[in-house]
């Protein structure tokens, strides 16, 4: 079996060499950083977390963009880490780090709140989210201002403006309080998102989301109850801090692993992978869910009767899916004609925009595959058909067979003997018996009659069709109107052979089955095709499927070229209708 091979794009490698460069940007950074902390001093143990910290953030983010590079998740994440690396230049003794480090201080927690509520398209989905990460970035940067400006004590003298310590002390409070009350804002927003979210998304949202709540909740613990009430010596509560934040990147690689950043690539992938739909053998579903990271997507074909959608294996579109509001549904159009559908995590996307595109790709594709099911299925279909007429031909010839050898080989040898005994009998009793033996033969000639008439009916070899169907309609136990408009030559023995024995097999469902008070038959010549339409006003309810009688006419019209249906409502009658070529 041979295993199918992804097809890699020009973009694709461009987003791997990109990468690439983020890596070893981030290695010079952490570096740098590791050189300009003061390690060796007392009480500075802590800041030894921080490269680490950061190191893990930009992991974590090259992994999430390199999975979906169309998802602004490993962007978050990223910058997540840098606003981690900007406040450890607080840390640092060289004035315009410390600078930028008292400015981006607190800014992570901000970048923390901004990913959490993102995940995982990496848009924020509502208005309130917005409100939040907004909110929490102006208390993170304008209320974190005060600090500095209003305190020539503080994280930065040079910053200071006037030396106001109680003011900044009173600000310090406030953006404790103000932040402490988002977070538990936020807490609450993710909570609602995990209740609401299906066991499938439950599954990634369960570890970020709950390692989130606990993050939100517990940076106010910290600021209040840690720092404020119990005096918690600084290097515990620096390690405890440091850790709850290094988490975060860690549930978010855990969520890649469990599906929650399945790959977005470029719709140049799509491309490369038509370009070489023949080296890579990967089906084109396969492609679709690895293009736009969505492993639950299926894709589905305008069935052939136009009617509904199948999938690949023939299977139709499940109506109660496509009812979910989680799940999206895209049509691919093919010059103004709906071809085909992709169904979708619609919690994975901002939009359905990506998928339409990607839909638009590879709409020629998806024609090609609905065209080669369509004719595998007509195939399979004239092979089961082919099969069923061999089938029906053996029964009727086994059927013939037995009638001849049950019924008038049997008279026939009867009346053998019984020339043979009248040759040998008493001249008074020969009158009798010669008249009797006529009388037989005259019946084994009407079996005779009857079996070829059930062969080949008499009426139709002599009369036409019209004629014979007339007839036919005539002999019905009930009540049987007959129209006939059959302009033109001859319509073929083959055509009139085929139309008889549909209106025989029809009649007789009519008098079997239906319940019928009146029954209609119509036979019309138009435009090149024999119509046959035979109504009743019947219990309804009949079916192509319900038994072997109409799926073997179906069987004899379908081998010369033509079709017939079968429209049966329950208490509304049955109407069957075949039309063969005939021009």
């Amino acid at each position: 079996m041979t295993t199918a091979v992804p097809v890699r794009s020009e973009m694709a490698r461009s987003l791997q060499r990109a990468l690439w460069m983020l890596a070893t940007m981030g290695v010079a950074l952490t570096v740098l950083l590791v050189a300009l902390l003061p390690i060796d001093e007392p009480g500075s143990l802590p800041l030894i977390v921080l490269p680490v910290i950061f190191v893990i953030y930009l992991v974590a983010g090259g992994l999430a963009w390199r999975r979906r590079p169309r998802s602004d998740i490993g962007f978050l994440i990223v910058i997540a880490g840098m606003a981690v690396y900007a406040g450890s230049l607080f840390s640092t003794e060289v004035p315009a780090l410390v600078a930028i480090g008292s400015v981006c201080a607190t800014l992570m927690v901000a970048a923390i709140v901004h990913l959490l509520l993102a995940f995982p398209t990496g848009r924020l989905p509502d208005r309130l989210s917005v409100f939040l990460v907004v909110a929490t970035y102006a208390v993170c940067l304008v209320m974190q201002a005060p600090l500095y400006l209003f305190d020539a004590d503080g994280p930065f003298p040079p910053f200071a403006l006037a030396d106001l310590p109680r003011a900044a002390e009173f600000f310090s409070l406030l953006q404790t309080i103000v932040a402490s009350a988002l977070m538990v804002w936020v807490a609450w927003v993710l909570w609602g998102r995990l209740r609401r979210a299906d066991a499938a998304h439950r599954r990634v949202l369960v570890p970020l989301f709950s390692y989130g709540i606990f993050t939100v909740l517990f940076m106010p613990l910290i600021a209040i109850v840690l720092d404020r009430v119990l005096h918690l010596d600084p290097t515990l509560r620096g390690f405890l801090q440091f850790g709850v934040i290094a988490g975060i990147p860690i549930a978010f690689a855990l969520g890649t692993i469990r599906g929650g950043f399945a790959r977005t690539g470029e719709l140049e992938e799509l491309g490369a992978w038509l370009g070489g739909r023949g080296e890579s053998g990967e089906p084109l579903g396969a492609a679709l869910q690895r293009a736009l990271g969505d492993p639950s997507l299926r894709l589905y074909f305008r069935a052939a009767d136009r009617a509904g959608f199948v999938d690949v294996e023939g299977h139709p579109a499940d109506d109660v899916r496509r009812s979910d509001p989680r799940r999206g549904w895209q049509p691919i159009m093919l010059d103004g004609r709906e071809i085909g559908a992709i169904e979708y995590d619609a919690e994975l996307f901002s939009g359905p925009g990506r998928v339409r595109a990607a839909g638009s790709v590879v709409a020629i594709e998806v024609e090609r595959e609905r065209l080669t099911a369509e004719l595998r299925a007509s195939q399979r279909e004239l092979r089961q058909s082919r099969e069923r007429l061999v089938e029906a031909s053996d029964r009727e010839r086994r059927r013939v067979a037995r009638d001849l050898h049950d019924g008038l080989q049997v008279q026939l040898v009867l009346l053998a003997l019984e020339a043979q005994q009248i040759a040998a009998a008493a001249p008074e009793t020969v009158p009798d018996r010669a008249t009797r033996l006529r009388v037989e033969i005259d019946a084994a000639a009407a079996d005779l009659r009857a079996l070829v008439s059930a062969l080949v009916p008499a009426a139709l070899i002599e009369r036409g069709l019209e004629a014979a169907a007339e007839d036919l309609a005539d002999r019905m136990p009930i009540p049987t109107h007959f129209e006939a408009d059959l302009p033109g030559a001859e319509l073929g023995d083959l055509v009139e052979a085929t139309t008889y024995f549909v209106l025989t097999e029809a009649l007789a469902n009519v008098v079997k089955h239906a319940k019928a008070s009146v029954a209609r038959v119509r036979l019309a010549r138009r435009d090149g095709l024999l119509r046959l339409d035979v109504e009743d006003d019947g219990v309804g309810g009949a079916s192509m499927d319900a038994g072997t009688g109409l799926r073997g006419l179906a069987d004899r019209v379908e081998a010369i070229g033509g079709t017939i249906s079968v429209t049966s409502r329950r208490g509304h009658g049955t109407h069957v209708r075949a039309e063969v070529p005939c021009a």
